[in-house]
């Protein structure tokens, strides 16, 4: 990891928001990273949480003693989990040093670095690693790079955890389209990460992940609503939840992309931004959680009893789970 200095530590202030100056400069990372986003950060850690209904770790790991979290931003979930697992010394990662907890757990430790570099950790070092919401921050060709370095620094029996949201808004019936304000948006943001990043990466996952070593990778699409639009007593609960993240979201998301890469200005992007929160009254965003383990976990696990059942990846896998429209309690795992 690269020790913290004055280049990781410089801000930029733009249009009333705080960005890295190293982020920027280097594409990193186009989000602010102020007090606002530090709580809707937080914000987001509790949808996703309900979303998987408070289960941190989907994967049977055991007793793990060494946990990676990637891109871990303002620490919610490497908090939780360290929390969770007294025993594990946890490390987060994330290019800046600016939305850190002031009191992490005794066994987390942060530490600042630029993931889109090569990872200098041992190799068969880990018994779990965590990549979540990294498609904003890892460059458009260092995906398979990437998770060839999270392959390697695992050990044997070592799983990896991913989590994207794919950043399209569609209605259920897919009536939305360029045309509309949220689907404009949601176009122009596609169009302002090229060349720097790959929205559409979290389509991509599993089969670099394959491609990377992982085998028999289980993968969910889910759906996030963005408002309290379903009749289900539990999506209507997410969607409400979620609907002040969204606002807050696309606003942060877009700010800087949209009006310094596309040249927009700032009136024309506050309009942009009213507009398609106003038609946020059914649209969701997809979820897509990946899980793979890395070769010998599957015989390991295979010999394992979990709640009374042995585990057997052809017919349980560890998203039983998961129903086709968000989430049902675990009936086979126990996820942490």
């Amino acid at each position: 990891t690269v020790p913290l200095d004055e280049t990781f530590a410089e801000i930029l202030e733009y249009h009333g928001r705080s960005y890295q100056q190293y982020s920027l400069t280097n594409a990193t990372y186009f989000v602010p990273i102020d007090e606002d986003e530090i709580a809707r950060l937080e914000l987001m850690h509790g949808v996703l949480n309900s979303v998987f209904d408070n289960r941190l770790i989907f994967p049977p790991v055991r007793n793990p003693r060494r946990i990676l979290d990637c891109g871990c931003g303002s620490g919610d979930w490497a908090v939780d989990v360290a929390a969770q697992n007294p025993n594990a010394e946890v490390l987060g990662i994330d290019v800046s040093p600016h939305m850190i907890p002031e009191n992490p757990p005794d066994n987390l430790e942060l530490q600042v670095d630029d993931l889109n570099a090569r990872f200098t950790f041992r190799s068969n070092h880990f018994d779990l690693v965590h990549s979540q919401m990294m498609a904003g921050g890892i460059h458009a060709n260092r995906w398979r790079s990437y998770i060839r370095d999270i392959f390697r620094v695992l050990r044997p029996g070592g799983w990896c955890q991913m989590v994207e949201i794919y950043f399209n808004a569609q209605s259920d019936n897919g009536t939305l389209t360029r045309g509309e304000h949220i689907g404009r948006l949601g176009f122009k943001y596609l169009q302002s990460a090229q060349p720097y990043k790959d929205p559409r990466a979290p389509l991509q996952l599993a089969n670099w992940m394959r491609s990377a070593g992982f085998t028999e990778i289980e993968s969910r699409l889910l759906t996030l609503p963005m408002c309290a639009w379903s009749n289900d007593p539990r999506d209507y609960n997410i969607g409400w939840a979620n609907n002040e993240n969204v606002n807050l979201m696309l606003y942060s998301l877009a700010l800087y992309p949209f009006t310094q890469l596309l040249g927009m200005t700032l009136t024309d992007f506050q309009l942009l931004i009213a507009q398609a929160r106003s038609e946020a009254g059914n649209p969701a965003f997809k979820v897509r959680v990946l899980l793979a383990p890395t070769p010998r976990s599957l015989e390991r696990e295979s010999n394992r009893e979990t709640n009374g059942r042995a585990y057997d990846p052809e017919t349980t896998g560890v998203f039983s789970y998961v129903s086709e429209r968000l989430c049902k309690p675990i009936d086979r795992f126990q996820g942490r």
